[in-house]
């Protein structure tokens, strides 16, 4: 598989863009994965591996590792995965990181392969800006998205991979974040903020992602550019959105070209207070089609679902369907904005239109709402398409006098209590929103 920088336009891929180096990561990334079984490593402890066992292992002590917490692990992890690549061919390799704290910048993946950590293993990242890369900007992006030109490489990097597995028991990846956060606030950094980890072709599956809620764009997990990528049983603590679905940014994003679709979030559980349990945008100029949420919950968030784009961007969101939201305690449920006007420079196409058009929503409750929906489309294109069904939000005790915010949109709604705008048109409480029910054969593994 090429890499995702430069892939062929219909060529499946699937890309995560993790983190930005958070506080606590409990880990467990799933890819090609079969049936789990029970395998004996290193006679010295049990795990239950994803994929096949691999035939070759070893522990990071073996190539010089000390977890200390104080002395540098970088060249012991590159030292081993290098060593390790030798057998992709040939069963494929474990490394296993013990019990203790392991300091660490940047380091790279192989093909099959298996990062395994221990229950009392803790890998943290390096403060130290000399132990990560500079690499370019992503080509959809044009540019870094705190600063100009390129971007610091992730804590755990991995391209042209196959067969890659992310486990352990309830082991910790702690990017040490706050460094990064001082250095953005205060306008200290040269480069863009690395990520947590960045990978390719991914099922992202039990993962527990906690950051602090002030921390800067920290995103929970940013599926950007990807074809066929399941995200389920994940639970996310965030200073921004918790999923943020992406694909190119202006100018950068519609050259590109790639779009983000055949996504399924299911049996997610956030907590965002200042920005979305799932977002859709504002860096979507390569399209984002066929996105499946369900069994969402979110808690103290300020929405729900929002959907965030711009003149400039072009290309579409389009055939969302979400359903069995539960939400408490929330600023909005829904929100769509055509002004999310950020731009990486002045070279955008002003004629560039966004398409917002087939959203659906249905079976919702919400309790302790401020607002139950901002729908704001693009003067003279307006988002079409919209449904609401079976849904019941629950107002806190001093709510906006104005519910519902409703300009350049049009849909219908079924069942909703409060009252929606008259843009959505009431359709009477038998006819409920789409929900599709053939599935993606790819995710379904």
């Amino acid at each position: 598989m090429e890499m995702w920088t430069t892939p062929r336009r219909n060529q499946v891929l699937q890309v995560l863009d993790t983190i930005v180096l958070l506080g606590i990561v409990l880990v467990l990334i799933k890819i090609n994965g079969v049936e789990s079984r029970k395998v004996r490593v290193l006679d010295a402890f049990d795990y239950s591996a994803i994929d096949c066992s691999r035939k070759y292992s070893a522990s990071l002590t073996d190539f010089g590792g000390v977890g200390d917490g104080v002395t540098s692990n970088t060249k012991a992890f590159q030292a081993a995965v290098d060593n390790l690549s030798q057998y992709a061919s040939d069963g494929g390799s474990l490394l296993f990181v013990p019990p203790g704290k392991w300091l660490t910048g940047s380091f790279n993946l192989t093909s099959h392969f298996t990062l395994y950590l221990h229950k009392d293993a803790s890998l943290l990242g390096s403060q130290d800006e000399s132990e990560w890369a500079i690499i370019d900007p992503l080509p959809s992006y044009g540019r870094g998205r705190d600063a100009d030109g390129g971007r610091y490489i992730s804590l755990i990097f991995g391209t042209n991979l196959t067969d890659v597995v992310i486990t352990g028991d309830n082991g910790t990846i702690d990017g040490q974040g706050v460094t990064w956060w001082d250095k953005f606030h205060k306008g200290k950094l040269k480069y863009t903020r690395p990520y947590l980890i960045e990978i390719i072709n991914v099922v992202v599956q039990r993962l527990t992602i906690l950051a602090p809620v002030t921390s800067p764009n920290t995103d929970g997990i940013n599926p950007d550019s990807c074809t066929n990528t399941r995200i389920e049983d994940c639970y996310i603590v965030s200073g921004d959105d918790c999923v943020a679905v992406k694909s190119g940014w202006d100018e950068y994003g519609i050259k590109f070209g790639m779009p983000t679709k055949q996504l399924v979030i299911r049996r997610l559980t956030c907590i965002s207070p200042f920005s979305a349990v799932i977002a859709l945008g504002s860096e979507m100029s390569g399209g984002i089609e066929d996105v499946r949420a369900e069994d969402i919950t979110g808690i103290n968030s300020e929405s729900a679902v929002r959907i965030k784009t711009a003149v400039g961007r072009g290309n579409y969101v389009k055939d969302i369907y979400v359903r069995g939201m539960t939400m408490k305690t929330m600023k909005m449920v829904f929100w769509m904005a055509g002004n999310y006007g950020s731009h990486p420079d002045n070279n955008y196409d002003p004629n560039a239109i966004p398409v917002i058009q087939n959203i659906n929503f249905r079976d919702v409750v919400a309790e302790n709402v401020t607002m139950a929906a901002r729908l704001e489309g693009i003067p003279g294109h307006p988002f079409t398409g919209i449904c609401i069904s079976n849904a019941t939000i629950g107002l806190t005790k001093k709510p906006k006098k104005i519910q519902w915010n409703c300009t350049e949109i049009a849909g219908v709604s079924s069942n909703v209590t409060p009252q929606p705008c008259n843009l959505l048109t009431d359709q009477g409480p038998e006819n409920a929103c789409k929900f599709p029910d053939d599935s993606f054969p790819s995710v379904e593994i």
